[in-house]
């Protein structure tokens, strides 16, 4: 089977929320309490594809595909003046870790948020998480700040570090960002989910 990225659509949102749903009860990675259902998924994928791309990882056989991960750039403050920043997040399908998934995802998530003119990213981590610090340092994110046990779920309260990438050089004038639409109508959008599909391990 081959792998490849594409966008995100709201009828995804069943997958979607089957592979998060371990992450909501088992762990501390995301702080939700009650898992979503795919109904709002479609709307929280549908919200995010307003402002930036929502990728999917899939493995792609005859009639059918199999999530096995997805990240998104979404609305880190919601003051005008942030909106060159932006919060980025990313879940692998915990049975297909380490094959290069996360940081295909994660890389070409970047990759299309630079060429939609923003200038940072911001990733929150609960900690420890050394998965996940290890995937934002390979990829360029410095740590910034932690906040201390702002987090209480399982029983404990939880960190949360924040580490920080700057993407493209900021601009004394910058330009708006350019809409998801616009952007994967490029070409070289879709040689970076391309690039990225080759990238995973099979």
């Amino acid at each position: 089977m081959t792998v490849r990225l594409r966008l995100a659509t709201p009828a995804d949102g069943a997958a979607v929320a089957a592979l998060y749903a371990p992450y909501v009860r088992d762990t501390c990675i995301t702080f939700e309490y009650e898992e979503p259902d795919g109904a709002e998924f479609g709307r929280r994928i549908e919200t995010v594809l307003k402002l930036a791309p929502w990728l999917l990882a899939v493995e792609a056989g005859p009639g059918s595909e199999k999530l096995l991960g997805y990240a998104y750039g979404t609305t880190w403050r919601t003051r005008v003046a942030y909106r060159w920043v932006i919060e980025t997040a990313i879940y692998v399908d915990r049975k297909h870790h380490r094959r290069g998934i996360g940081r295909a995802l994660y890389g070409a998530l970047l990759d299309l948020l630079r060429m939609q003119g923003f200038c940072r990213a911001i990733g929150g981590i609960t900690l420890p998480n050394p998965e996940s610090v290890g995937l934002h340092e390979r990829l360029g994110f410095r740590f910034v700040g932690n906040y201390p046990k702002c987090g209480y779920k399982h029983g404990t309260w939880w960190d949360v570090g924040f580490w920080d990438l700057e993407m493209r050089a900021h601009p004394e004038r910058p330009e708006e960002t350019l809409g998801v639409e616009v952007l994967m109508a490029r070409a070289e959008a879709a040689a970076v989910l391309e690039r990225a599909g080759r990238a995973v391990r099979t």
